[in-house]
């Protein structure tokens, strides 16, 4: 089975930078997306970012022009440079896998395989 787990997580103040990685390990085969994903205290999982092949990414509107996606295919991983980070982002960041495209970009949340234990991440004021 497929393992992910991520790690860079911690406290930052507001204004600040934080990355996290994400690394698969086990038994990896086919096609496997690696997405982020967050949940703040008290709200839903959303999807904060999302890679393709084709070049399509996908960023929540919150986090546009801040956070970047990366994905090293070699590696088997997947990074999330996080600028200018805000309170709001306050969350438990998940890193999760498909092993197929689905047929829609981006993905739902039911389309994934794997899921990581979660990174939290805490921005001050």
């Amino acid at each position: 089975q497929v393992q992910l787990v991520e790690s860079g997580g911690g406290l930052v103040q507001a204004g600040g930078s934080l990355r996290l990685s994400c690394a698969a390990s086990g038994t990896i085969f086919g096609l496997v997306h690696m997405d982020w994903y967050r949940r703040a205290p008290g709200k839903q999982r959303e999807l904060v970012a999302a890679r393709a092949f084709g070049d399509n990414i996908y960023y929540a509107d919150s986090v546009k022009g801040r956070f970047t996606i990366s994905r090293d295919y070699a590696k088997n991983t997947v990074s999330l440079q996080m600028n200018s980070l805000k309170p709001e982002d306050t969350a438990v960041y998940y890193c999760a896998a498909a092993r197929v495209y689905k047929g829609r970009f981006p993905p739902l949340l039911n389309d994934y395989d794997y899921w990581g234990q979660g990174a939290r991440v805490t921005v001050s004021s």
